[in-house]
């Protein structure tokens, strides 16, 4: 059964979850988060997400993110 829509509402952050495949490793070295967050911050700018906070891990992201948009 397929997961139901997100309800999003202007300004309310939402708790995002990126998992490898098969919880495999994601960044391998220092210089893959560096491109990982180089890649967050002009896709975020360029859909109008504010970033509010973020934890990168060897097989995982979290992302606290809102939009003004719906």
């Amino acid at each position: 059964m397929p997961r139901r829509p997100r309800v999003i509402l202007p300004n309310v952050p939402q708790h995002i979850i990126q998992r490898g495949n098969n919880r495999q490793v994601c960044f391998y070295a220092d210089e893959d988060y560096q491109i990982y967050l180089q890649w967050l911050k002009e896709y975020a700018d360029k859909t109008a997400c504010n970033i509010h906070a973020y934890v990168l891990m060897t097989n995982h992201v979290h992302l606290l993110v809102s939009t003004e948009k719906t």
